[in-house]
C-alpha cells in the first residue's frame, strides 16, 4: 500500500492544530469571557467518544472505511470554514463540536487504514508513522497560526487577524479533502456491507498501538482529546466486573489529575488574552508547549522503561501541580512585556515537559495494573476517562475563573496534586504486594 494517504492525515491535522487555539480566540474576540470557554471545551471533550464509537463500529460492519474518512474530513473543513462567517457564539460553540467530532471520528477509522493490509508484526511501526504525520502537521498549525497572526497584527486588527486565520485553516482541511480523495486505498475487497468484514481484530490493533505509543506526539495543549486508540468492543460492564482495586483507585487518580489539567486549559486563551499576549503571542506559547512536549517523549519513554513508572508520573504530576497556578502568579505580576512572554514561555515549556512524562507513563501503568484479559479495554476506558474529564474540568475552570483566574489555576493544581497523592498511595500498594510475592 502506498503511503501517500498520510500526507493527507498531515494537511488535515495542520488544520486541527490551527483549529485547536483559533476557535477559542475567536470566542474571547466575540466577547466570551472564561466561563464559555469551558463550556466550549466541555462540548468538545464529551463529543469524541461516541464519534469514536460509531465511526470505529461503522467501519467494521460494512467496510467502508475510505468513505468514513471522506465523511469526517468533509466535514471538518464545513465546520471550519463556517466559524468565522457568524458572530453567534453558540453556532461557534457548535461547529467546534463537529470539528471535533470528525477528528475523533476519523482516528480509529485511519488506524484500520494504516494497518489493513500489513502483516501484524508491521502494525507498530504504521501506527506510529501515522501518529508522527499527525503530530507534525498540529505543530505546523501551531506554527501557521503563530505566524499569520502576528504578521496580520502588524497589518490590520488583532481581531481581523485572528478572524481570517481560518481560511488557510480550512483550505488545509480542503486540500486534505482532495489528497484524501485521490491517495486513501481502496476498501478491501473482503469487505461487504452484509456485516461480513476483513477488519482486524480489536484487541490485535490495541496490543499495536500500545507497542507504538511510545512515538505519539499526543495533544500537549488539548489534554481533552482522545488519545489514538480502538474502542471496539469495549464494554463497560466487564470491565467493571474484572477491575482490580489498584487500577480502579488508579483510575480515580486520573480522573483527578485530568480534570486539573482541563481546568487549568479551558480558560487559559482568555487569560493570555487579558493579560495582553494577543493571538499572536499565545500561538507563539501554545506552539512552545507542544514543541517542549514533542522533544521530551523520547526521553520519557525511556526514563519509563528504566524506572519505577508510579514514582516517574507521581513527579511528573507534583512537579505540574506547582507549574499550573505558577503560569497565573508570573503571568499577572509581569504581563505581556519581553520578560512576561520570557518567563510565561519557559513555564510553558516546563508545563509541556511534565506532559510527556505523564503521557507515556499513564499507559505504563494501565497497562501494568490491567488484568492480562481486559487490558486492551482499559486503554479504551482510560482514554474516555480523559474525555469524561475534560468536560468536567473544562466547566469547573471556565466557572472558576470568571470569578478569578488565580483561583481556577489554583484548583487546576490542587486537583493534580490530589490526583498524583492517590497514585502514589496506589504504587505504594503494588509495592508492597510485590514484595511481599517475592519474599
Amino acid at each position: 500500500m502506498s503511503d501517500r494517504w498520510l500526507y493527507a492525515w498531515g494537511l488535515a491535522s495542520v488544520a486541527f492544530g490551527g483549529a485547536s487555539l483559533v476557535v477559542p480566540l475567536y470566542v474571547v474576540d466575540l466577547g466570551g469571557g472564561p466561563f464559555v470557554l469551558g463550556i466550549l471545551a466541555a462540548v468538545a471533550a464529551v463529543v469524541g467518544v461516541p464519534g469514536a464509537l460509531w465511526f470505529g463500529r461503522v467501519a467494521d460492519r460494512t467496510g467502508r472505511r475510505r468513505a468514513l474518512v471522506l465523511v469526517a474530513l468533509v466535514a471538518a473543513t464545513l465546520a471550519v470554514a463556517v466559524v468565522p462567517l457568524t458572530d453567534r457564539i453558540a453556532a461557534v460553540i457548535a461547529a467546534n463540536a463537529v470539528v471535533w467530532f470528525a477528528f475523533a471520528a476519523a482516528t480509529p477509522v485511519l488506524t484500520l487504514l494504516a494497518v489493513a493490509d500489513a502483516p501484524e508484526a508491521a502494525w507498530s511501526e504504521r501506527i506510529a508513522d501515522l501518529n508522527r504525520y499527525q503530530g507534525v502537521g498540529w505543530a505546523l498549525g501551531l506554527l501557521l497560526g503563530t505566524a499569520w497572526t502576528v504578521g496580520g497584527g502588524a497589518v490590520a486588527s488583532p481581531a481581523a487577524a485572528t478572524r481570517s486565520l481560518f481560511a488557510p485553516l480550512a483550505l488545509a482541511a480542503a486540500g486534505s479533502c482532495v489528497a484524501a480523495a485521490r491517495t486513501l486505498p481502496a476498501d478491501p475487497s473482503g469487505d461487504r456491507t452484509d456485516g461480513s468484514t476483513a477488519s482486524p481484530s480489536g484487541s490485535r490493533v490495541r496490543r499495536a498501538i500500545r507497542r507504538a505509543d511510545r512515538f505519539a506526539v499526543r495533544g500537549a495543549t488539548l489534554p481533552g482529546s482522545l488519545a489514538r486508540t480502538d474502542f471496539r468492543g469495549l464494554d463497560p460492564r466487564r470491565l467493571a466486573a474484572r477491575f482490580t482495586p489498584a487500577l480502579a483507585a488508579y483510575f480515580l487518580a486520573a480522573l483527578l489529575f485530568l480534570t486539573g489539567f482541563s481546568a487549568f486549559f479551558a480558560p487559559l486563551p482568555a487569560f493570555l488574552t487579558d493579560i495582553g499576549f494577543g493571538s499572536g503571542g499565545t500561538f507563539a506559547l501554545y506552539l512552545i508547549n507542544s514543541a517542549a512536549a514533542a522533544v521530551a517523549f523520547g526521553a520519557a519513554g525511556r526514563l519509563a522503561a528504566d524506572r519505577n513508572v508510579v514514582r516517574l508520573q507521581v513527579g511528573g504530576l507534583v512537579g505540574r501541580a506547582v507549574l499550573l497556578p505558577l503560569v497565573a502568579v508570573v503571568g499577572a505580576a509581569l504581563g505581556a512585556s519581553a520578560l512576561g512572554f520570557v518567563a510565561v514561555g519557559v513555564t510553558f515549556a516546563a508545563v509541556g515537559l511534565t506532559w510527556a512524562v505523564i503521557a507515556v507513563t499513564a499507559g505504563v501503568v494501565v497497562t501494568r495494573l490491567a488484568p492480562a484479559a481486559i487490558r486492551g479495554e482499559a486503554l479504551g476506558a482510560y482514554a474516555a476517562l480523559g474525555a469524561l474529564a475534560g468536560g468536567i474540568g473544562s466547566v469547573i475552570g471556565g466557572w472558576l475563573a470568571a470569578i478569578e483566574y488565580g483561583l481556577a489555576f489554583g484548583v487546576a493544581g490542587a486537583l493534580v496534586l490530589a490526583g498524583a497523592a492517590v497514585a502514589f498511595a496506589v504504587g505504594r500498594r503494588v509495592d508492597r504486594e510485590s514484595s511481599k510475592a517475592a519474599g
